[in-house]
């Protein structure tokens, strides 16, 4: 017999109903229905490329994160993972993203160093307390910085997962320093971590990951560091007699997302990329961490010998290594790093030390300049506090990046002076910034040390009871020893000057003194920062039939007008105020400076100088930073004065037998005579003169073939 249709089809509508209920009754994560959207596209498809094993943590995670993109999209994205490299080795699928030909990528931060060195971070040996710690940086400012920088090749990065902190492992008990010595270790090819070795005395070997087991079965190597789950997914333990619980270092990967796919998805799309790979980044660290346990036991039933640093063990490697974050501080960045610092210091070391503050630009076209202050400084702190400090308590320097902005330096100025334990600041370079402190400074009452900024602004017209002190250039002597070196070079010079407080006081001091030898500038050609093209100004100078060309400019728009310069089928001797030379200025324009004759303003040199305070300063920066000579020392007028302020600091401190910034402020300017880097003062500062250094300090300078300050012959 026929049944009713009608009948059939209600049938069915309630058997669908109750199997979706019973569906959604059942399901253990809450259901969050996307809202259809407004047009229905193709779905879009994207690869999703890592290098680790299916049974992983960091697969699960990655699984996760398709089904939730899928979900969240309403089908309109797709995500397809491709585990263990199945797409090529880390090194291709970095470039395939780099190209947009992978859309997602998951991949070791020690693989991404070579084209992005400050991903060496995460590697640090011995340097997080502990494991929290590690997740605050990376979660939080210093975290977003080192994503910022993957922009800079053509990858957007999201988030941190990981794979764990690593271990050692070898043949033999690794409990000390000592016992790594001779020992050949596999590593990644990272130079901070065959740094990391050869502190504990062992060689590394670089082998690629999946070629590990293989070298430690055939002794090629005698043991590796790694996380657990490495460890055991490859069977390293079973080829390894002893394991190390060190968690020295972090297998961190970094989340990235190819630039050239990203920035042509649709913005919701972009968030919905961005926010769910974030959000599974507190689970994917959770499920690395609960599942080691059974990785230890893993471990230990195939008999390997396990052992957990003790606290005074784990000491030991900290003091073989804790050079190593300042040998990559460059590398890595000096803003990433005194970020870190910062941070590490509220947490641990509030009211232990007398805090010096550094404000300096760390990361734009002075940062080499704001390195070498901070360089300078610590190694002045480092021999205060070996002495036994200041008032019986160590000296500590937390640095800013005001980033060459004058509204970001005046911010970090009144940062510095809310906290009670900043006894001063150390700071300079960009007029612009280092006036406005001063400004601040004047109405707080803070010591404000300026180890480098020539513009006469930044000093007060009558300095009794101002809170600046420079050791440094003043443009008031600057500009004349300057002009009498242009004359020397020809009688026709012409000026193109940065249109700021500093270029523009250049410009007027400069014409004084040129008018009082019978002269002026046959031509007057300003620029504004950022600016790109300077064609028209250099075809009027080239007009002018100038013989010499006086340049105020910074390094970023200084090295293109020398390239410009380099370009054309003549050009007049140069002649640049010292702004230049606060970047690696040699290095960026090797090429067009090679073509020039370009002589520039100086205070100080490490080269061929026989103080021995300066001697023993340079050799001390070499050994402390890699160097093979004190000629590869970067900024180094920076690095001489701002240890000189340090150190004539500490002085008024002692002398004030008080942190209270009025009477170190009163106690610099009575300071007995003090031999520094830079000079003897005798002394360094006086009620009626708060500037250091004088005539007798300053020279012309030359880049040698090496890119080393040289001073020019008279």
């Amino acid at each position: 017999m026929l049944k009713n249709p009608v009948m059939v089809a209600i049938g069915l509508i309630l058997l669908i109903a109750m199997g979706l209920a019973a569906s959604l009754l059942h399901r253990s994560d809450p259901v969050t229905l996307a809202p259809e959207p407004a047009a229905t596209g193709a779905e879009r498809v994207l690869r999703f490329g890592h290098n680790i094993p299916v049974d992983s943590a960091l697969h699960q995670a990655a699984i996760r994160f398709a089904e939730s993109v899928a979900q969240r999209s309403a089908g309109r994205v797709r995500v397809e993972v491709f585990p263990a490299q199945e797409l090529g080795t880390d090194d291709q699928m970095l470039e395939m993203a780099r190209r947009g030909e992978l859309d997602i990528l998951l991949i070791p931060t020690a693989k991404i160093s070579a084209s992005v060195p400050a991903m060496q971070y995460a590697d640090l040996p011995f340097y997080f307390p502990s494991r929290n710690d590690l997740y605050d940086m990376l979660d939080g400012e210093p975290g977003r910085m080192l994503l910022g920088k993957l922009r800079e090749i053509d990858l957007v990065g999201v988030t941190f997962w990981e794979n764990g902190f690593k271990h050692f492992t070898a043949n033999r008990p690794l409990h000390r320093p000592e016992d790594f010595e001779g020992l050949d270790m596999r590593t990644m090819k990272s130079r901070l971590l065959m740094e990391q070795f050869r502190a504990l005395g062992a060689h590394s070997i670089p082998i690629d990951f999946h070629a590990t087991r293989q070298a430690l079965a055939d002794k090629v190597v005698s043991g590796q560091e790694n996380p657990l789950v490495a460890i055991v997914s490859m069977g390293l333990h079973e080829v390894q007699s002893h394991l190390t619980l060190s968690s020295h270092g972090y297998l961190g990967y970094v989340f990235m997302i190819s630039a050239k796919v990203f920035d042509e998805l649709p913005p919701d799309v972009q968030d919905l990329l961005l926010g769910t790979a974030r959000e599974l980044t507190p689970w994917e660290r959770e499920e690395t961490h609960r599942r080691e346990e059974a990785l230890l036991e893993t471990i230990r039933q195939a008999g390997v010998s396990i052992h957990e640093l003790t606290d005074a063990e784990r000491e030991q490697f900290v003091a073989h290594t804790e050079h190593i974050p300042a040998l990559f501080e460059d590398a890595i960045g000096a803003d990433v790093m005194a970020r870190t610092e910062e941070l590490l210091d509220h947490k641990y070391g509030a009211g232990e030390h007398l805090v010096i503050g550094l404000d300096a630009d760390l990361s734009q076209d002075c940062r080499r300049a704001g390195l070498g202050f901070k360089r300078g400084a610590a190694l002045a702190i480092e021999e205060i506090n070996a002495a036994g400090g200041v008032l019986g308590k160590p000296l500590q320097l937390i640095a800013r990046d005001h980033k060459g902005m004058p509204s970001v330096g005046v911010s970090n100025m009144k940062h510095f002076a809310a906290r009670p334990d900043v006894v001063a600041v150390l700071g300079g370079v960009q007029a612009n910034v280092v006036v406005a402190q001063a400004d601040v400074v004047r109405e707080l009452g803070l010591p404000f040390l300026v180890a480098w900024s020539a513009a006469a602004e930044v000093m007060a017209d009558g300095p009794n009871h101002d809170p600046v002190f420079r050791v440094s250039a003043n443009d008031v002597l600057a500009v004349p020893f300057l002009i009498e070196y242009v004359v020397g070079q020809g009688q026709r010079p012409a000026i193109l000057f940065e249109n700021s407080v500093w270029g523009r006081g250049n410009l007027e001091a400069m014409r004084v003194q040129l008018q009082r030898a019978g002269l002026d500038f046959v031509a007057m050609e300003s620029f504004s920062r950022s600016e790109v093209n300077f064609g028209l100004q250099l075809a009027r100078i080239e007009r002018s039939s100038a013989d010499t060309l006086v340049l105020v400019s910074s390094p970023m728009e200084g090295g293109l007008i020398v390239r410009a310069l380099a370009e054309r089928s003549a050009a007049p001797r140069l002649v640049s105020h010292w702004g230049n030379s606060c970047g690696d200025f040699w290095g960026d324009n090797r090429e067009a400076l090679a073509k020039l004759d370009l002589s520039f303003f100086q205070t100080f040199s490490f080269i061929d100088n026989s103080r021995p305070v300066s001697r023993a300063l340079a050799e001390r920066y070499r050994i402390r930073h890699g160097l093979d000579s004190v000629r590869a020392i970067a900024a180094p007028q920076a690095v001489a004065q701002a240890y000189d302020l340090v150190h004539l600091l500490a002085l008024g401190i002692t002398r004030a037998g008080s942190t209270e910034r009025g009477a170190v402020r009163k106690a610099l300017e009575h300071l007995p005579p003090f031999d520094g880097a830079v000079r003897r003062y005798a002394p360094a500062f006086t009620p009626e003169r708060h500037d250091a250094l004088d005539l007798n300090d300053y020279r012309m300078a030359r880049y040698a073939e090496d890119g080393a300050i040289v001073g020019v012959k008279p």
